[in-house]
């Protein structure tokens, strides 16, 4: 049997019902492999034991009554570090930002505490979320359980390599140009940036989302079930919904299914990474889908408008910080920020429109297909050290040309292990949906999870496997 903390959402829930397993026997191995991972690993941040230990046994009662009070009953859960939960500092990953207690939770954090689930603590990020990486003027650098040297991306960079590395079944991230897709994919795990406003959120802004970073499908669904409840919190969630999460099979017969391998800008894909997601899409054909090329449809001028008014939203937050603060920022991500700091209003405007146009494209280009599939990244993770792959804050963004176009557009897409480089490191396979069809992406990813070829072991079971 593996070891409690490698065990998915369905098995314990399945064990608590059964007895044969507690919720405070379970927190205390995923606790135990948490405290011997961190030294290496750097996933984590604020682990409340206590607070978590007091969850689990109240959990436990419950169960021994034969009344979970939810979905999650019992289940470890961790959430990203800009998910508000309650007494707990939001550093941001920055270590200018002034560390004050969260007066309340986020809406994600309370739909999961009140499904049961046992809030742990919280994972990493790299400063103010700017970063696909692990590299953090706040944290110690967090690296990737599939090789330490590596880098298991960002911003969701703890929660992707916490989700590897066995620190409980549940973890919780955000994505506004990748953030969950690209360490999930880096980090060979299950990731799902739902449509805009399906999961209410904290601080709702265009783009930005919260979704479920686990193991499995079936875990992530899990999550969606629980975390897609409306919240009067987020002015741009989406109304209710009745959706059948657990409906997870799907006749693949049919489907039109669009293949994209040239994202119009950025770095060209490796060619190991494109062999990967070809072998994907000839499964989906063998099942009965149609697979057709699907053609570029975003271009340099989209990107670089994108990149000009985000590098001028970041200069506004810096400002936000007085001049000593501003120094305990990465280097970085001030130098990518200066960007911004002497564009008119014009420009502001002109750059917000090419937003508009990359969503236009991107949802004409989709039109034709039920789904697309294309890569997550073009390469595989990089050095751990790096805040991105360029290394370059005047070329930051070339490696998310295949996600940035459908946090435009707002719809589902997901991140999905398709196979592993020569090196043995995972290739994500980046799955996309028709807007709102959250359900059918989930669908789509629980079919490929079953026709795959078999997958390598995860990373580490125990701190002294970790690969270097």
């Amino acid at each position: 049997m593996p070891a409690l903390h490698q065990l998915d959402a369905h098995h314990l829930l399945e064990a608590y019902r059964g007895r044969s397993l507690s919720p405070v026997e379970v927190l205390r191995d995923v606790l135990a492999h948490i405290a011997a991972c961190e030294p290496v690993l750097h996933a984590a941040y604020a682990i409340d034991e206590r607070c978590a230990l007091n969850a689990a046994q109240e959990s436990e009662r419950r169960w021994q009554r034969g009344e979970p009070i939810g979905a999650l009953d019992g289940v470890p859960a961790m959430l990203k570090e800009n998910i508000a939960t309650v007494g707990v500092p939001i550093p941001l990953g920055c270590a200018a930002t002034e560390l004050l207690p969260a007066r309340a939770d986020a809406p994600p954090a309370a739909r999961l505490r009140e499904a049961g689930a046992v809030i742990l603590g919280k994972t990493t990020m790299p400063d103010l979320g700017m970063l696909s990486s692990g590299l953090s003027s706040f944290h110690p650098l967090t690296r990737n359980p599939w090789n330490l040297r590596l880098n298991p991306g960002g911003s969701s960079a703890g929660a992707a390599a916490a989700a590897a590395a066995g620190y409980g079944p549940l973890q919780l991230g955000t994505d506004i140009g990748g953030s969950i897709r690209l360490p999930a994919g880096w980090c060979g795990v299950f990731g799902l940036k739902p449509s805009h406003g399906r999961i209410p959120i904290g601080a709702p802004y265009p783009a930005r989302v919260a979704g479920p970073m686990t193991r499995s499908v079936g875990d992530a669904a899990l999550m969606m079930a629980v975390l897609s409840q409306p919240d009067w919190r987020d002015h741009m969630s989406l109304p209710a919904e009745r959706i059948e999460w657990m409906s997870l099979g799907r006749d693949l017969r049919g489907l039109r299914i669009g293949l994209l391998l040239d994202a119009g800008w950025g770095w060209p894909p490796e060619p190991q990474i494109t062999t990967a997601i070809k072998a994907a899409a000839k499964a989906f054909e063998a099942e009965g889908a149609i697979v057709e090329p699907l053609a570029p449809f975003a271009n340099r001028e989209m990107a670089d408008g994108i990149d000009r008014f985000w590098r001028t939203r970041a200069w506004v937050d810096l400002q936000a910080f007085g001049a000593e603060q501003r120094r305990r920022v990465l280097p970085f991500i001030v130098e990518w920020a200066e960007g911004g700091a002497n564009l008119s209003g014009v420009d502001v405007m002109r750059n917000y429109h090419q937003t508009l146009a990359m969503r236009a494209a991107t949802v004409a280009a989709c039109q034709p297909f039920d789904f697309v599939l294309s890569p997550v990244s073009p390469m595989p993770a990089f050095a751990a050290e790096l805040p991105c792959p360029t290394n370059d804050p005047a070329r930051p963004f070339e490696h998310i040309a295949y996600t940035l176009p459908f946090n435009m557009s707002e719809q589902p897409a997901a991140s999905i292990n398709a196979g592993y480089t020569a090196d043995g490191l995972p290739i994500g396979l980046q799955i996309i949906g028709r807007r709102f069809d959250d359900l059918g992406v989930l669908q789509l990813a629980r079919a490929w999870e079953q026709m795959r070829p078999v997958q390598r072991p995860w990373p580490i079971s125990r701190p002294l496997d970790f690969p270097h």
